[in-house]
């Protein structure tokens, strides 16, 4: 079977480059609804078994915006473990500020997931996040177990990374080894036997056919 991950939409954090984590959040620009529809024109006449989605608001408007587009008239289902990771004080803070007052956290955080100790920002550990997202992902490839099946699934950032990497069997510090999840971005994990998955498509953003900036990747 095939997951289909999906970054939720451009929110106004990611654009001041503000960490939101797994209790704050924010809108989705404007801009972000164009995205959202041309993502799903693309995976119209893609037969989905079911939509899942984080309960965050930014990533549920994403994934049901993509949904009415492809023209995928199923609910979607809202799982705990597709939220994003708690990052603690961080949580509305700018980078720039995060980083005056954690450097070596948010450096970790950012390029050195094996040495980010969450527990100086009271947030949650990648392990963490790994370990609800291995138990998603195995539940998604018992539940859906024909060669045909694909689900759409919508979430977040950083616990995508920790999500997908944990499925393609990544160790902690090469989690982020295929580089940035672009907002809106189309990532495909093909399962195969023994509970592991392959790398179909990392990040792809084509469909939506304009160039990615700084802040559409953060």
């Amino acid at each position: 079977m095939e997951i289909y991950f999906i970054r939720h939409g451009k929110t106004e954090w990611n654009l001041e480059q503000r960490f939101q984590g797994g209790q704050g959040d924010s809108k989705l620009l404007k801009s972000s609804w164009e995205d959202i529809e041309k993502m799903g024109h693309y995976l119209r006449g893609t037969h989905f078994q079911a939509v899942y989605s984080s309960p965050l608001e930014r990533a549920r408007q994403t994934a049901q915006g993509i949904a009415d587009a492809a023209q995928c008239r199923l609910p979607i289902h809202l799982d705990e473990r597709l939220r994003e990771m708690n990052l603690g004080q961080l949580e509305g803070m700018k980078y720039a500020d995060a980083e005056k007052l954690f450097p070596a956290e948010i450096d970790n955080f950012w390029h050195h997931p094996e040495k980010y100790d969450a527990a100086v920002v009271g947030g949650e550990s990648y392990q963490s996040a790994m370990e609800r997202g291995l138990s998603f992902g195995q539940e998604m490839a018992e539940k859906y177990p024909k060669d045909s099946d694909k689900i759409l699934v919508v979430s977040h950032g950083a616990v995508l990374s920790a999500i997908m990497g944990a499925l393609l069997g990544y160790d902690l510090s090469h989690l982020r080894q295929n580089g940035v999840i672009y907002n809106t971005s189309l990532t495909i994990l093909k399962s195969r036997d023994g509970g592991k998955f392959d790398l179909v498509k990392w990040s792809d953003v084509k469909p939506l056919g304009h160039q990615m900036s700084e802040t559409d990747g953060l």
